[in-house]
């Protein structure tokens, strides 16, 4: 991968979007392994991960309620 020395926002936006894409078949593989040798654990973990997304999603709404009052 070639990075120029400089990239405004949106070409590093697009940047990330194609890394995010395919590592997220990564993941997705990982999680068919994980469901296929130790699904009870498996079931366990994802429900933890789900719970850190949650906290994540309510920072980032927060950091937008954030913005509004600089409008």
């Amino acid at each position: 991968m070639y990075i120029k020395f400089y990239m405004n926002d949106l070409e590093i936006i697009d940047e990330i979007q194609k890394i995010r894409s395919k590592n997220n078949v990564n993941w997705m593989d990982i999680l068919r392994v994980a469901f296929k040798h130790a699904p009870k654990e498996t079931r366990k973990l994802i429900m933890k991960v789900n719970d850190h997304d949650s906290e994540i999603s309510k920072l980032v709404e927060q950091l937008y309620k954030n913005g509004e009052q600089d409008n």
